[in-house]
């Protein structure tokens, strides 16, 4: 089954908000509807497997892990009228015109990642897939701290905040990563 006219949707928030769910959630409906789906991933984000996207409750949905944007261009099926991708922000800038270009085919294109990284800043190519999409959802986790909406990402290092001036992409899970409001979020810049 063909769209009538192509669309971006950006699903987003902070670590542990359901992203991944909601990104499978709808996959799940794009497939009972008889719409020919293709899932990619970055091959970096190898925390749960490797063919599939996993969300941290466990959800699951087959994927192709990719290297690169480009890697996606080669990959999509004439078929094809859904494609996904999840931790959109993990990925190079070439991201950006290939999400126009799949929807201006007339493809449904959906995108998950995190909007801002463990310093609370925009994240990768995340801000401009959000200002270019026709449907942008932010959800929200809950703060560890506090128990009230968590809209971002705290990174720890041995159970302390990490610093402004650590690595920005470091792939992992709870074991490193919290969910925080603005209140409780930290990054000691000292």
């Amino acid at each position: 089954m063909k769209h009538h006219s192509g669309s971006v949707e950006v699903i987003t928030g902070s670590m542990f908000c359901g992203k991944t769910d909601e990104l499978i959630r709808r996959l799940r409906r794009a497939t009972i509807a008889h719409q020919k789906v293709q899932v990619f991933k970055p091959a970096i984000d190898n925390r749960y497997a490797e063919h599939r996207v996993t969300s941290h409750a466990g959800n699951e949905y087959e994927a192709v892990p990719v290297e690169s944007a480009a890697a996606i261009k080669v990959l999509i099926d004439s078929q094809t009228t859904v494609v996904a991708i999840d931790e959109a922000q993990f990925f190079d800038q070439q991201i950006i015109p290939l999400v126009q270009k799949l929807a201006d085919r007339g493809l449904r294109v959906i995108v998950a990642g995190l909007d801002t990284d463990f310093r609370g800043e925009p994240f990768g190519p995340m801000p401009v897939l959000i200002a270019q999409a026709e449907r942008v959802d932010k959800l929200h986790a809950i703060c560890m701290v506090c128990g009230e909406a968590a809209s971002r990402t705290q990174r720890l290092v041995n159970g302390r905040p990490a610093r402004y001036d650590d690595p920005v992409v470091i792939v992992g899970a709870a074991e490193m990563y919290e969910a925080r409001c603005r209140k409780h979020h930290e990054v000691p810049k000292e």
